[in-house]
């Protein structure tokens, strides 16, 4: 399926809610047609959300004088905007890479995103970030948040446990105030990865991840990431790794991960 060329941005508008209601509603179809597109967007929102969460205590400081100072010279900064348009498209676009390249380094500094690399070490530390982008993705979806209803459990369990090669435990979470709305199949770096996801009476969602994992990568008891607002743990058991996200508070996420595991380990 071709991906359609939507500007960039639109995207970026369709990110930071600038968009008016008819023309978000449009993107968000196109979104939830062309996972790869989805995923990409997610990603800016993860990123938004971090830095926001990252400098929130600074919002309400004074602005620095120097700042003053250089926004009171117009004549200046009007000079440097009209020299930037003035650039070819190309270069332009080169500087914002650069810019937002410089960013993202900041971020693998700060360990809000993983550093890359390879190795069994580098897989399991994408794991939640992995995770975290599929929830952003379909977590919001009204009309599809899944492929595959409830009401199909047996054949969706049967379907994912063949692709992913495993036999997958579907956890219950009914004791807890979560219903199971459905599943689907999603790429991962090592091959398919499976998402079940939850919803309470109040309409918040958390999703189960599961991905096969390589065969050297360590068993690991509970590991908790942070994205923002989306809170995940992780964990590797035999060879599958899991990741149960949410925007819930650490303790809570914590119980219902504990429910979850006790569920598969048994």
């Amino acid at each position: 399926m071709n991906v359609p060329e939507l500007p960039e941005e639109v995207l970026q508008a369709h990110v930071d809610g600038r968009l008016d209601p008819a023309h978000a509603e449009a993107v968000a179809a196109v979104l939830a047609a062309h996972p790869d597109l989805a995923a990409r967007v997610a990603a800016w929102r993860l990123q938004k959300a971090s830095i926001a969460d990252a400098y929130a205590s600074l919002v309400d400081e004074p602005v620095p004088a120097r700042l003053v100072q250089a926004a009171s010279r117009p004549a200046a900064a009007a000079s440097t905007a009209a020299r930037l348009s003035a650039l070819p498209w190309q270069t332009r676009f080169a500087l914002a890479a650069m810019l937002a390249g410089g960013i993202a380094i900041g971020w693998v500094v700060r360990g809000a995103l993983p550093t890359g690399g390879s190795g069994p070490e580098a897989a399991v530390a994408a794991l939640p970030r992995d995770a975290a982008i599929a929830h952003a993705v379909y977590s919001p979806e009204i009309r599809h948040p899944v492929e595959v209803a409830a009401s199909e459990q047996d054949h969706l369990v049967g379907w994912l446990s063949k692709r992913l090669g495993r036999k997958l435990v579907v956890p219950d979470l009914a004791a807890a105030g979560y219903e199971l709305v459905g599943g689907r199949l999603l790429p991962g770096n090592q091959g398919p990865a499976a998402q079940f996801m939850y919803q309470d009476a109040t309409g918040r969602r958390l999703t189960l991840y599961i991905r096969v994992e390589p065969s050297a990568a360590p068993a690991t008891a509970f590991r908790f990431s942070e994205q923002g607002t989306l809170r995940v743990f992780h964990w590797i058991d035999g060879s599958l790794g899991y990741a149960l996200s949410g925007e819930f508070d650490r303790e809570e996420l914590l119980s219902i991960a504990t429910r979850v595991h006790r569920q598969i380990a048994s």
